[in-house]
């Protein structure tokens, strides 16, 4: 078994392999990757195996490699306030760093064919939001995931800007998907085993392009034996958000907003991440076949021209400069510090207001 990229120490070097490799290409999708460990999404006696390139699965749960989701996340060409479906949403893991990126405004909607990934995938997500500092460092847009065959969504569902299918689509459910989009939207789906990005252009234009060869394991197709009925899926309402909800949002923005005037004020860096300080060594190589388990058996990268570089395997160990060189027990610095949450329970209101703006959180 194989991977694109070398296995990291943790989730910040498995993203910097990512990097490195040219998985991960633009700001927003480092940030949604760098804010949600992948090892949270595992259970305990796998962890060992999270920061690997490689996909996983147990029973009905399952991970697709980081390369495979760095490259739908990268497709996907996410903004805040878009629409996302998850078709087959799994953990929530992708769903989640969505999330991050569509902000308070959007709507994040998944379909899952199994009821215990959907528990487990909410059991995830509830993790996130109470113990995550990273949910302090965006808007988060919460995924909402409802059962059952994504071939069986009800005809009168609204469209969406962007739309995910994680299992391998045949030809005769092309135009099934491409229908779940708006005009302008983006679809990602393993079609014919490539990993296919769709634009529709217009009521009836499409735009394809080959983004990597995979193999996915096939739909399930709907099973009509015990009634001979479609059981439709009915997704979420898009509803309008409480205005106590608003008040919550505006009410943490404008604290984020002191907190990094205050910190630009001191040279500080506000919310954002603390820079690392490891030194480590990076293998740069390049894998023309990438071996998965189960649902991604292989996967490897279509050529472009902008592939022509790096094309020979080198170790190399990082420059860092010289101010960053200290003592072994300087190198790792300490715990980032949540300001955002210091200075809601520091503020003169009720305890019971102060955990609803951290979302309910224990103290």
């Amino acid at each position: 078994m194989g991977g694109a990229v070398s296995a990291g120490e943790d989730n910040d070097e498995l993203i910097d392999n990512l990097k490195e490799a040219q998985y991960i290409r633009t700001e927003l999708v480092e940030q949604a990757f760098r804010a949600i460990d992948r090892a949270d999404y595992y259970l305990e006696e796998f962890k060992d195996n999270a920061y690997k390139d490689l996909a996983w699965k147990h029973g009905n749960i399952h991970l697709s490699a980081p390369c495979i989701y760095s490259e739908v996340m990268e497709a996907l060409d996410l903004q805040p306030g878009l629409s996302f479906l998850n078709l087959g949403s799994g953990t929530g893991y992708l769903s989640s760093m969505v999330g991050l990126i569509l902000g308070p405004f959007g709507v994040n909607h998944g379909v899952e064919l199994h009821s215990d990934v959907i528990e487990y995938a909410k059991q995830k997500l509830d993790f996130f939001i109470k113990t995550s500092d990273s949910f302090d460092r965006f808007e988060f847009c919460e995924p909402s995931f409802v059962i059952g065959n994504c071939l069986e969504i009800s005809p009168d569902c609204t469209q969406y800007d962007r739309v995910y299918c994680g299992a391998g689509v045949q030809k005769e459910h092309e135009d099934y998907m491409k229908n779940l989009l708006k005009v302008g939207g983006i679809l990602v789906m393993p079609l014919e085993e490539k990993l296919t990005k769709i634009t529709r252009t217009g009521p009836s234009a499409w735009e394809t392009k080959k983004i990597l060869a995979v193999s996915f394991a096939p739909l399930i197709q709907p099973n009509h034996a015990d009634s001979g009925k479609s059981r439709l899926v009915h997704l979420p309402p898009v509803a309008v958000r409480s205005l106590q909800d608003l008040a919550r949002i505006a009410i943490r923005g404008t604290i984020k907003k002191i907190i990094h005037q205050e910190a630009m004020s001191k040279g500080g860096n506000g919310l954002k991440n603390p820079p690392r300080f490891k030194r480590r060594r990076v293998r740069r190589r390049r894998m023309e076949t990438i071996v998965f388990l189960d649902k991604e058996v292989f996967a490897s990268r279509i050529s472009s021209p902008s592939d022509d570089n790096n094309n020979n395997s080198e170790d190399i160990e990082e420059e860092r400069p010289e101010e960053e060189e200290t003592k072994p027990s300087e190198l790792k610095p300490d715990p980032p510090v949540n300001f955002l949450r210091e200075k809601v329970l520091s503020l003169p209101l009720p305890d019971p207001l102060k955990y609803y703006l951290l979302y309910y959180r224990e103290k």
